[in-house]
């Protein structure tokens, strides 16, 4: 599968690590959904995705539906999706996705986590034209055959398809194609385990062995904090 791929796939599934950051994360995410797009799943696209990955890690039904009926009340937390772009040490670009309440916290901690490792928080764009906004679907590979699905699923947007080591297919597309990816798998009634938005960069850059272990902590550093959900970067 290669080097990338397996860098690809670490990211997509690094921000589930610790549970309940990953409970924090999807409340954040349907309260989110449910404000654009309405309460009902069957007629929000984003929202079935997110109980799809809610079901992944042992997300309790009882606070799925919780979160969706908090999010449909008029006094309910207001989060947005916010991205920052910077520079880790090294000259290592860095894009910082997060939700929040409040932004004015959120940028002064992303600042402060820049500043301290020796980094610079940019403007918007100084950055994001080094990445690729993609989708990637993790689906059961159960009587599927990889080559038949690259056929039919191409006019669908895909790009990549790939085998992990525990049954599954990881199918990659650009972002604007997710409703038509979603909406393909459905209808062949193929088992979606999670999906995952995700930044791919176009470049890779490579460093020594400590100038990465540099970048690492700060990224470790920054996906504590509850308020950022994944930290992209283009380390080879």
């Amino acid at each position: 599968m290669g080097r990338v791929f397996e860098k690809r796939k670490a990211t997509m599934f690094k921000r589930y690590a610790k549970m309940a950051k990953a409970f924090t994360k999807i409340g954040r995410e349907i309260a989110i959904s449910v404000k654009a797009g309405g309460p009902n799943p069957d007629l929000n696209s984003r929202l079935r995705m997110i109980i799809q990955n809610a079901k992944a890690i042992n997300m309790p039904k009882v606070n799925v539906d919780g979160a969706i009926k908090r999010a449909s009340e008029k006094d309910s937390s207001n989060y947005e999706e916010i991205i920052y772009e910077g520079y880790a040490p090294h000259g290592v670009p860095v894009l910082v996705e997060c939700t929040t309440n409040n932004p004015t916290r959120t940028v002064a901690s992303v600042r402060l986590y820049f500043s301290r490792a020796e980094g610079s928080l940019g403007t918007n764009g100084s950055v994001s034209y080094m990445f690729e906004h993609k989708v990637m679907f993790k689906i059961d590979a159960a009587s599927l055959n990889k080559d038949d699905l690259e056929l039919e699923l191409i006019d669908f947007g895909l790009e990549e398809i790939n085998a992990d080591d525990e049954g599954h297919f990881i199918i990659q597309t650009a972002f604007t194609d997710f409703g038509n990816m979603q909406s393909a798998l459905e209808e062949r009634k193929i088992n979606v385990v999670e999906s995952s938005k995700i930044y791919v960069p176009t470049a890779f850059k490579e460093l020594t062995p400590e100038q990465e272990a540099d970048v690492m902590a700060m990224i470790e550093k920054m996906e504590e904090d509850d308020d950022i959900e994944a930290v992209y970067h283009n380390i080879g």
